[in-house]
This record gives C-alpha cells, sequence and structure tokens, in this order.
C-alpha cells in the first residue's frame, strides 16, 4: 500500500475537525441548517488554510444521504465518495488548466442536467483568478441565475484579480491565515496519534516555518519525520530548516549587550558551521527582540520558556536599545538580498547593532545617567569636542583706552585756544561678583498614601519600574526608610533592577536615595497608583458614553431601534 502524506491522510472531513477559521464556519453552518444557501460562494486565502477542503465539508453537507445539514454523517456513500474525490456531482475544475471560454462554456452546458446522484450538483472552482476575461463573461449569466441544483465554489488566493462583476455574485468569505499555536497544536495532535515522540522546540520550529500555512506545516513535518529518522529533536528540526537554535541567537544579543565584537564574531563562525540561512537568523533575532520588548514593558505577560535568558537580557538592556536593535534586524532581514553574500550582510547587520546606539548608553546596554555641567549659553550650542564649563567668576577684562586725539598745530603769529584740563575718564565702578552658590533641591514631602499616588507620576519612571511604583501601596516613610507593601500577585515586578532604579527616581525628588523595604503586611487602608488610573479610565469612560447617548440625534436613532457597537465609544485624549 502506498504511504499517505499527513496533509491528505488528516485532511478534516467534518466542519468540527478544521482549525480554525470559525469565522466561515460559523456562517456556511447557520445556512446549512436554515435552508438559507447562497448558490455562488468565494473562498479567498493564502495556500493551504483550507478554501478547497471547507467547499468539499460544504458539498458533503449538501448531499449527504442522511439530510443536509452542518454535520454530514461521513458514513453514507455520498459522503465516502466525496472523500474519496470520485463523486460524480462534484466537479472540481483547476482553473489554472482550464483557462479558456471553451472550458467554461462546457461547464454551462453540463450545468442544465441534473445531478446524477445527489440532491445538488457542486462546481468547485480552484484559483479561479486564472480564468482568461473571455471565460468570465461566458460564466457572468449562470454565475448569476444558475439552475435551483447547481451551487458554484470558487477558490483563489489572489482575489484582487477578478472582475468586480464576479465579486458581486458572490458571497466572500475570507480564510485567515493559522497563528503558529494553532498549527503547532495540530502537528503535536497528528504526532500523538501517529506515534511518534518530539520536542516541543521542534515542533515550534515546524509552527513558525510553516509561515500560517497547515498543509505547509504538515509538508515540513513529512520531511522531518523523515530527516530524524525516528523522534524529533530541536536540532534535526534546525538543520532541516536552516535555522539556529534559540540559545545561539541568545548568545548574539549576550555579545551585543556585553559590546564583545570578538565574541559576536566567534558567535557567526560558530553558526557558519552549519550553514543556516543568515536572512532567517535576522529574523530569529527579530523575534527575540520583540520578546525582550514584551518583558520590559509588558511583565505580566506570560512567555513561553526557551534557552534564551529573557530576563536577565531584559534587566540589562535599556528598552530604546531593544527597540533599536529590533529595527536593524528588520531592516537588515529586509536588504540582505543586496548584499555582496549573506554571511556579509548578516555580519553587517550584527556590526551596526555594536557600532550605533544611543550616546548615553555603555557597553553593558544599561542607560547611564548623565552628570549635570553648567554651561554658558554659548558653549551650550558649541559642538561636544570644544565644549567648556563656564568659570566660576567672569576673568577681568582690561578695556584699551580710547585713542588721544591730535590737535593741528596753529600756524605762526596766531594764538592757541585755550586747553582744557586733562582729566582722565570715569572708571565705572564694578559691582561685586557673588559666588553663584545652587540652592538645594527642596525635598518632596512624603508622609501618606496620598503623597505617594502624588509622587509616583512625576518621577518620569518607566518600562519595569513604572510597573513597580504604580503596583506598590505606601506604608510609612520614616528615617529615610520608605515601606511599601506589593502584593503576591504582583511579586514578579520586583527585582534588583527595578528596586535600584525606583531608588534613583526617589532620591531626585526625596533630597536623598530611600532605602526601600517591601513589607507582607499590607496598610490597613490604601491605594495604588495603578487603581487610582484604572478608575479614572473607567469614569472617563463611563462619561463619554453617557454624553454620547445624550446626543438628540444618538438618542433619535437609538429610539428607532439602533444599536451602539460595543466599544467603538472613546473618550477625547486628555489635554
Amino acid at each position: 500500500m502506498s504511504y499517505l502524506v499527513l496533509a491528505r491522510k488528516w485532511r478534516p472531513k467534518r466542519f468540527a475537525e478544521l482549525v480554525g477559521q470559525e469565522h466561515v464556519v460559523r456562517a456556511l453552518s447557520n445556512a446549512l441548517e436554515t435552508g438559507r444557501v447562497h448558490h455562488a460562494f468565494l473562498f479567498t486565502g493564502t495556500r493551504g488554510v483550507g478554501k478547497t477542503t471547507i467547499a468539499r465539508i460544504f458539498a458533503k453537507s449538501l448531499n449527504c444521504e442522511r439530510g443536509a445539514g452542518a454535520e454530514p454523517c461521513g458514513e453514507c456513500a455520498a459522503c465516502l465518495d466525496i472523500d474519496a474525490g470520485r463523486f460524480v456531482d462534484l466537479l472540481e475544475i483547476d482553473a489554472a488548466s482550464n483557462t479558456g471560454v471553451d472550458d467554461v462554456r462546457a461547464l454551462i452546458e453540463n450545468a442544465q442536467y441534473m445531478p446524477a446522484r445527489g440532491r445538488t450538483k457542486v462546481y468547485l472552482i480552484d484559483e479561479v483568478h486564472m480564468l482568461s476575461k473571455s471565460a468570465f463573461n461566458a460564466l457572468l449569466k449562470t454565475l448569476e441565475e444558475p439552475p435551483g441544483h447547481v451551487k458554484f465554489l470558487l477558490a483563489t488566493t489572489d482575489p484582487q484579480k477578478l472582475p468586480v462583476t464576479v465579486l458581486s455574485r458572490c458571497l466572500q468569505f475570507n480564510l485567515r491565515r493559522l497563528e503558529p499555536a494553532q498549527i503547532g497544536g495540530q502537528i503535536t495532535r497528528i504526532l500523538a496519534a501517529e506515534g511518534i515522540a518530539a520536542e516541543p522546540e521542534a515542533v515550534a520550529l515546524l509552527a513558525r516555518a510553516a509561515d500560517g500555512s497547515l498543509r505547509d506545516g504538515l509538508s515540513l513535518l513529512d520531511q522531518a519525520i523523515a530527516h530524524a529518522g525516528g523522534a524529533l529533536d530541536a536540532a534535526s528540526v534546525n538543520a532541516m530548516l536552516g535555522t539556529v537554535e534559540r540559545a545561539q541567537v541568545g548568545a548574539l544579543i549576550e555579545a551585543l549587550a556585553d559590546g564583545d565584537g570578538a565574541a559576536l564574531l566567534a558567535e557567526v563562525e560558530a553558526m557558519a558551521a552549519f550553514s543556516p540561512d543568515f536572512g532567517q537568523v535576522l529574523e530569529d533575532l527579530a523575534i527575540e527582540l520583540h520578546r525582550l520588548q514584551l518583558r520590559q514593558l509588558v511583565p505580566s505577560l506570560e512567555l513561553e520558556a526557551t534557552r534564551v535568558d529573557t530576563d536577565g537580557l531584559a534587566a540589562r538592556l535599556s528598552p530604546d536599545i531593544v527597540q533599536l536593535w529590533y529595527q536593524m534586524a528588520v531592516n537588515g532581514r529586509r536588504d540582505i538580498g543586496f548584499a555582496p553574500s549573506a554571511r556579509a550582510g548578516f555580519e553587517m547587520s550584527l556590526l551596526r547593532m555594536l557600532a550605533f546606539r544611543p550616546d548615553d548608553v555603555g557597553a553593558s546596554g544599561q542607560a547611564a545617567r548623565p552628570a549635570t555641567v553648567a554651561t554658558s549659553p554659548a558653549t551650550a550650542m558649541a559642538p561636544r569636542a570644544t565644549r567648556a564649563e563656564a568659570p566660576a567668576e567672569p576673568a577681568k577684562v582690561d578695556t584699551p583706552a580710547p585713542p588721544t586725539r591730535a590737535e593741528p598745530t596753529p600756524p605762526p603769529g596766531a594764538t592757541a585756544p585755550p586747553q582744557a584740563p586733562a582729566t582722565p575718564p570715569p572708571t565705572p565702578a564694578t559691582p561685586p561678583l557673588a559666588e553663584a552658590t545652587p540652592s538645594p533641591p527642596r525635598a518632596t514631602a512624603l508622609r501618606s498614601a496620598e503623597d505617594w499616588l502624588e509622587l509616583v507620576p512625576s518621577l518620569g519612571l518607566k518600562g519595569p519600574t513604572l510597573q513597580l511604583a504604580s503596583h506598590s501601596q505606601f506604608v510609612a516613610f520614616d528615617d529615610g526608610i520608605l515601606r511599601l507593601h506589593l502584593p503576591a500577585e504582583d511579586a514578579h515586578l520586583r527585582s534588583d533592577n527595578t528596586a535600584r532604579q525606583l531608588t534613583a527616581a526617589l532620591a531626585t525628588a526625596l533630597g536623598a536615595p530611600p532605602q526601600l523595604r517591601f513589607e507582607a503586611q499590607p496598610p490597613a487602608s490604601g491605594d495604588t497608583v495603578q487603581l487610582r488610573q484604572a478608575r479614572a479610565r473607567d469614569a472617563r469612560q463611563q462619561a463619554a458614553e453617557a454624553d454620547f447617548r445624550s446626543d438628540p440625534v444618538v438618542a433619535s436613532l437609538l429610539g428607532a431601534g439602533g444599536n451602539i457597537v460595543p466599544d467603538s465609544i472613546r473618550p477625547l485624549p486628555e489635554k
């Protein structure tokens, strides 16, 4: 017996077995159950997302011998013949091979005859956009007013090429690309049924490589099983796909975080030994940077466990440099085809990340706090290389005396005019200069929970540090010790890095760095910034909805039976 590939062996035979596409299944099921079945359907979407499969299940639902409905029995002769591809009243036409007007005329002539076995004659035209213009014109009349026993199911990956006259005659359903989690779940179920062991990371690699197409994912699974010769592991799948392990991608980010060019190129050399797809490696790098940014800015989000030290890197790197590196990885992936070689383009992308970073980011990747330098307005505008501190007191500058005017010599016998006595020019009084003594910053009072709630938004915190402060309750502040309470569900927000950054921010406001202590016992009464802001947002939302409903025009429309789409009202941004 010949081997049946997994994509055909595990093709869904009922709507309930489909992966994703719930919006299409729901619409078709309702139409079948109520008997309100349109005569022409158009299924659009990328390859391998279920267009032909849905059409075949739909044909079974119309011709099942146990009655039409959304759940064909799958056991009668009609269902079995449709599954086997030999049902005479299901005519599958490949428009890529039958593009001419003569082919369409033959189809139209055949449509006039009653079904040979079933209740409905179904025409499934795949890649319908490949039909010629004259073929479309010949099909239009029949497509608009077919005989009652005929249904047209059209499928295409490129609906933009269809004439609007065809689109207007069909009910159109757009099938979505599948998420990696959906593809991975189906691959896991198939491996369990086939009795093949697999590492979760290997399944995740196949799901991501499928690029939204379940059929492509199952074809890759077939290839991976043949390549591994048994159980699937991440190393064999990486070798087959030309990708690299997550740990190697993490090593690249570690070298970048350390600013270690030698270690960075050593990792590239180790990767090159396996001849990877360097464009795919840049894509993997962008994925890991995306995960780092999620950990930094949305720490409450659950992320899948990988071999990359996501938490450690997220604490070491500043969010802005992660954004910068992500953009460089994406641009490098796009431009790698223009490089002299794929490896050269890959290396230059990494070296660009190593070379270009914000001025205030050191080799560790952390943003350094700039030192405050008192400069005059003139020096503030000067280039950085020539900028100098302004002197404490301005230097005394000698002003040259005005030149003496030479008087003309009188002629002989003439009397010289009387000369005014020479008096020195008055010397302007120079007021004494008082030394500029900087006044100490005024410390913010922090005596109550209300003071804490007003202080936190003014600190300019970002990312995980802002999350830590916003979820903490004020307990007390005495003798330089700031006692806070962090609920157990938010304990993940507290780390050495976030506590250190919060202390540094509070030092400026309080006049000195406080000593933070987190206590297990919550205060008798107290609020958090996060809860207060959430209540304020809810109040603004309710006010916006009330204002909208009170509008006379809206009120009249609601009175006439109109409805407001949920979550469609947004308050105006605060000024």
